[in-house]
């Protein structure tokens, strides 16, 4: 039997404890909603981690016994040393996979794998998002109808900030006639990279099961191949070089 895909699911975790609306939404945080739904996945084993953990949960470690990183901030993404930012990186680069929700653009880490600024257009007005699978080919977009919505989100609009994508797979539509390139994947170095743009904090998004269904497909597409740590050694030569 094939192991489990090992997947982190890391949340900044300060809504939650300050806001009560977000805490009606996620009493236990956004990540423990996160990893209930993928707990119960036979091949996907879970944990957590926060910012307020040692080294925000993201060792070496722990990052060495990581297949996919899911991960969640927004009004703490200042806190996270860039230490820790580089590291997730390199794991990535290594080929760890990595996947960005919500306000994940703007984490250390992601700016960092998309070298760009990663920015955008908003508005909290809990208004109506139409999701467009544009790829339904793809194994992200797997079980997921042409189109769904959602009756309350955040809006993201263009122009976004990003380098061109491998692959788009989600366009949104908002009811305040905005479009947003929500779903979209990239290759870095070894690893697999996905932005999912759903999840305001004070919406129960996570709880829809086209976006749970999304979110698991990406824990499968995103898994490792290999797991090579860059390094730049000095190559002997395979055969007798002529003097």
């Amino acid at each position: 039997m094939p192991s489990p895909i090992r997947v982190t699911v890391w949340n900044e975790y300060r809504h939650e404890k300050e806001n009560p609306k977000v805490a009606a939404v996620y009493p236990d945080g956004i990540h423990v909603a996160l990893a209930g739904f993928l707990g119960n996945e036979a091949d996907i084993e879970v944990r957590t981690a926060t910012l307020d953990e040692a080294e925000y949960g993201l060792t070496e470690s722990a990052l060495d016994a990581t297949d996919v990183l899911i991960w969640w901030g927004h009004k703490a993404h200042g806190d996270v040393a860039d230490e820790i930012a580089d590291r997730v990186a390199a794991h990535v680069h290594a080929g760890m996979g990595f996947i960005a929700l919500h306000s994940a653009h703007y984490a250390k880490a992601f700016k960092r794998l998309m070298g760009s600024t990663c920015s955008l257009k908003w508005r909290d007005d809990g208004e109506k998002e139409r999701i467009w699978n544009v790829r339904p080919s793809h194994p992200i977009a797997a079980g997921i109808p042409e189109h769904f919505e959602l009756e309350q989100e955040e809006m993201y609009g263009e122009p976004f900030g990003i380098p061109e994508p491998d692959e788009l797979i989600f366009i949104s539509w908002f009811a305040g006639g905005e479009v947003f390139r929500s779903g979209a994947t990239w290759q870095r170095s070894h690893g697999r990279v996905f932005y999912f743009r759903p999840g305001h904090e004070t919406f129960p998004t996570y709880a829809n099961p086209n976006i749970q269904r999304v979110i698991i497909n990406a824990v499968r597409w995103a898994k490792p191949t290999v797991r090579l740590p860059d390094k730049a050694p000095r190559a002997d030569a395979l055969e007798p070089l002529a003097r």
